[in-house]
């Protein structure tokens, strides 16, 4: 699969960059018209961080005579964020949970995977959808696993009253779709994570949404979860787009809610894989999700986007049987959603992907080059 428009994108409206040989170009796209925003806010965070960024597209935007459609084919599309802090949360539903447990009996070793997937599931069970974080009755079954000797700090987050945020990745890292992926050649256990992604400005309002693929090292993480950073925090590890929704009258949080998120994986040596999972299955409102990171104790003034977690990881056997899934270089991974579209990206090992160079410093160079401002205008 290859990535993707929304199938109604010429009804929405969307935040995109464009990569020039001159420096990043940020577009408002409207009723399937592009607009240049570079010259009014310099840079994406300052364009969503304005009052009415929906607005802003036609208020402030140079209309463009551009193929927004033809842009994403030839593979010009970036990420669509730049300053943006890129955090994320972890074990915000149950099959993650039950995932995140897994590795931590495991040690790191696939191999004891689907024997202790079995024994978690015969103490837990399947059905905690109905479990609301930091609720009496997530208390209880806290109670319960520490009697047993089952308590975990993966259990701690996904049922307990703080949920999981962390630091994925730094600012203008992210890839964009039909860019390559890292994994670092030393895991031997690694996945995608496909998750709905929120983008919020600095007041904390959530203002649009997009597809992420938060590529994770389970065998690493799986050792410590000291070991987070180094799961997560690798080259070219953190895939976003194909273009940011922004919230408007034809599209909304409630909309994110109920959305699918579906994840294929093709491999070069014939291995095929075709999972979905719901975002309301979570566990935790994005709404407080949000509210968790971005509050009156931590600011973003740049804004943040926000992994909701991933409504699943990829367990099916590919090998031996019990082993389980782990990447190999070509995979093909894509997650879609009808209404975000679909961020197709290839796997390749970290140091195989084109290094990271273009950081802040880097953007405010060219912008000044180009005579553009470094903030809204």
């Amino acid at each position: 699969m290859t990535s993707r428009l929304p199938d109604d994108w010429t009804r929405g409206s969307f935040a995109a960059r464009l990569d020039t040989p001159e420096g990043p170009v940020v577009l408002g796209v409207q009723g399937g018209e592009a607009h240049d925003l570079t010259h009014a806010f310099g840079t994406a965070s300052a364009w969503l961080d304005s009052p009415d960024p929906v607005a802003a597209i036609r208020g402030r935007g140079r209309r463009l005579d551009f193929d927004l459609a033809a842009a994403l084919a030839q593979g010009r599309l970036l990420a669509p964020i730049d300053l943006q802090a890129i955090k994320a949360c972890g074990v915000t539903y149950v099959r993650s949970m039950l995932e995140r447990v897994i590795e931590e009996r495991c040690r790191g070793d696939a191999s004891q995977a689907e024997t202790i997937r079995a024994e978690v599931r015969g103490i837990l069970g399947d059905d905690l959808t109905n479990l609301r974080p930091g609720s009496p009755e997530a208390m209880a079954v806290k109670r319960s696993l520490v009697e047993k000797g089952w308590w975990s700090q993966y259990l701690e987050v996904g049922i307990g009253p703080d949920a999981e945020v962390f630091t994925k990745a730094q600012p203008m890292s992210a890839v964009g779709p039909g860019a390559r992926i890292g994994v670092h050649p030393a895991s031997d256990w690694s996945n995608p994570e496909p998750e709905a992604v929120l983008a919020v400005n600095s007041r904390g309002a959530i203002v649009g949404a997009m597809l992420g693929n938060d590529v994770n090292l389970r065998d690493v993480e799986g050792r410590s979860a000291l070991l987070l950073g180094r799961a997560k925090d690798n080259n070219a590890a953190c895939a976003l787009g194909p273009v940011l929704r922004l919230f408007d009258e034809g599209f909304t949080l409630e909309d994110v809610r109920q959305a699918e998120v579906r994840l294929t994986i093709s491999g070069e040596d014939g291995f095929t894989l075709d999972e979905r999972g719901r975002v309301d299955a979570i566990s935790r409102d994005p709404a407080d999700l949000v509210a968790q990171a971005s509050n009156a104790h931590h600011q973003y003034p740049d804004g943040l986007v926000l992994f909701l977690g991933t409504p699943f990881s990829p367990s099916k056997d590919r090998g031996a049987p019990g082993m389980g899934f782990t990447h190999r270089p070509g995979d093909v991974v894509t997650i879609s959603s009808p209404r975000l579209g679909a961020l197709s990206n290839t796997v390749a090992r970290t140091d195989e992907c084109p290094p990271w160079r273009f950081g802040t410093g880097a953007l405010f160079r060219s912008l000044a080059a180009r005579g553009l401002p470094l903030a809204d205008a």
